[in-house]
């Protein structure tokens, strides 16, 4: 049998997987990538990219490319609508916003079919010398000891196996993760109890009548009979092909549902229909119980899984693999400590559990119980209030989702702070929270000068400070660099004098004054104990 030999092995190439090969070999840290697909698979999902993804795809070098790639025109964002009854009634909001918290990020967000965000992705890694991808393999037998792990890649369309050897795995394998099964990492579910259909389809009929919502990528239709759970349309390129999902009846099969007749119920008209994919799926919400078994870590749909409401599902998997990469080449360069790998569970998973708690499962609850109580061919005027109310609140949700490590064990922030998703966008520099982007009076962005390590943002500081912490990170070989600069221009929004941003661009502290010891402090936000 064939061997071969890295630092990180991955399985599973989908975008997580993909995003977390370039992270790592950015770095120089060999990578091996085990990728069922020869070509990605031709469905449409995972389309809506948050800002914050693209700040990783610009700090990947790979935001043009995907820019370029982009399936439709660039004034209809990744903003959507919510209607009542029917896509066509005589309600509807416009829902997810996610322009107004543009501000808060150096890139504007995109939106494109999850294949077409993979080929990107595929592009980058063949620039990168120090990972290898295996395509057209399964990852099938996973074993572990305390020199390193162990993974046998089967060939798809052959008999070719090759053994391979790295110091640590990444299942990036999907909700059915082989990976995390074989490590023995068990998974808590929410199980809706509810069977759900996903069409692919063509219809210019449907893009005609959705010519009244100029600028909407996506629509969602609230019905009474549906309990809170959603009809999804969406667009996958502008005027002819879209997807669909929704629930069905238990037992539903391809053979045995009309799903001309259901589109056209969902939208109150009829139009021309021309079906590509016919697919279904149960709607649960699954989480690992721990994201690290020694030297396994799981990532992507491998740690957690959810329906695909309001577009965390991709961006949540991407935020990820920046969180492990940088962790995982600190670990394998000396510069990180053993606090350091242990912190990506404590970090990640309670993020997705707020998110799947406080956004995805609390709307599902609360369109349910508006349904339930308005209704308006029972009381029109309630119901009119009521849905305006829904309007404005569709606003807040999204100011309110703001993933955070306010209660990370390498952030030197208030002590008792909790890990969750619920925020709240802000200029401030604070301790476990995104940094927000700022101009420099060399008329550059922050963000252009943030580099793969640790970076201190000195406004107006003290040299002696600065020495302090350039000797503390030199003595750790930390990679360390310094940006200098007033403090005015727009920089005094970060309300502190000291700013010091982790590789991810998270705020690991933040300060007035110097720290007293600048070395414990390092060895905090690096993870040494």
């Amino acid at each position: 049998m064939q061997e071969k030999q890295a630092q990180v092995l991955i399985a599973g190439g989908g975008p997580v997987g993909m995003g977390l090969a370039i992270e790592l070999g950015q770095r120089g840290i060999r990578t091996i990538v085990v990728e069922r697909h020869p070509v990605p698979q031709q469905v449409p999902k995972g389309q809506n990219l948050t800002q914050r993804t693209m700040e990783h795809f610009h700090f990947w070098g790979a935001e043009e490319a995907l820019r370029a790639a982009r399936t439709i025109p660039r004034e209809y964002g990744i903003g959507g609508l919510t209607a009542y009854g029917t896509l066509l009634g005589d309600y509807h909001y416009d829902w997810l916003q996610r322009e107004l918290v543009r501000p808060y990020y150096f890139t504007d967000n995109e939106r494109l079919p999850q294949y077409a965000t993979e080929a990107v992705l595929r592009e980058r890694v063949k620039a990168l010398p120090s990972v290898e991808v295996l395509y057209g393999f399964t990852a099938e037998e996973v074993r572990q000891d305390t020199a390193g792990v162990s993974v046998i890649a089967s060939e798809r369309a052959g008999d070719r196996k090759i053994a391979l050897h790295g110091e640590y795995l990444a299942g990036c394998d999907g909700s059915r993760s082989m990976v995390r099964e074989q490590a023995g990492i068990t998974e808590t579910r929410s199980d809706h109890d509810r069977l759900m259909v996903l069409l692919v389809f063509r219809s210019r009929g449907l893009h005609k009548l959705l010519e009244r919502f100029p600028g909407k990528s996506f629509f969602n239709v609230l019905h009474s009979d549906l309990k809170g759970y959603w009809q999804f349309f969406g667009r996958v390129d502008l005027g002819e092909t879209w997807f669909f999902h929704a629930p069905v009846a238990p037992g539903t099969t391809k053979e045995n549902f009309d799903a001309k007749t259901y589109l056209h119920r969902a939208a109150g008209a009829t139009f021309d229909v021309e079906l590509e994919h016919v697919g279904f799926w149960d709607l649960r919400v699954a989480v690992a119980d721990t994201y690290r078994k020694g030297r396994v870590f799981i990532a992507g749909d491998a740690a957690h899984s959810h329906p695909p409401y309001g577009g965390y599902g991709i961006n949540t998997g991407f935020e990820d693999a920046r969180n492990l990469g940088w962790k995982l080449a600190a670990a394998l360069r000396g510069w990180g400590g053993d606090r350091l790998l242990d912190s990506y569970d404590a970090e990640r998973r309670p993020v997705f559990q707020s998110t799947a708690r406080d956004f995805i499962e609390k709307a599902i609850e609360s369109d349910r119980a508006f349904l339930e109580a308005f209704d308006p061919a029972r009381d029109r005027a309630a119901f009119e209030a009521e849905w305006a109310a829904r309007g404005g609140g569709a606003r807040t949700e999204v100011s309110a989702f703001e993933p955070n490590y306010r209660g990370s064990p390498i952030v030197c922030g208030q002590p008792g702070a909790e890990t969750n998703a619920i925020g709240g966008h802000s200029f401030a520099a604070r301790p476990g929270h995104h940094l927000a982007p700022q101009p420099l009076s060399s008329g550059r962005n922050v963000y252009e000068c943030l580099g793969g390590g640790f970076t201190l943002l000195s406004l107006d500081g003290d040299p002696a400070d600065i020495a302090a912490f350039k000797a503390a990170a030199g003595a750790l070989e930390l990679p360390f660099d310094t940006v200098e600069d007033s403090r005015e221009g727009g920089r005094e929004r970060y309300e502190a004098r000291y700013v010091l941003v982790r590789p991810d661009q998270f705020v690991a502290w933040a300060g007035e004054t110097g720290p007293k010891d600048a070395p414990a402090l390092l060895r905090k936000t690096a993870g040494f104990r």
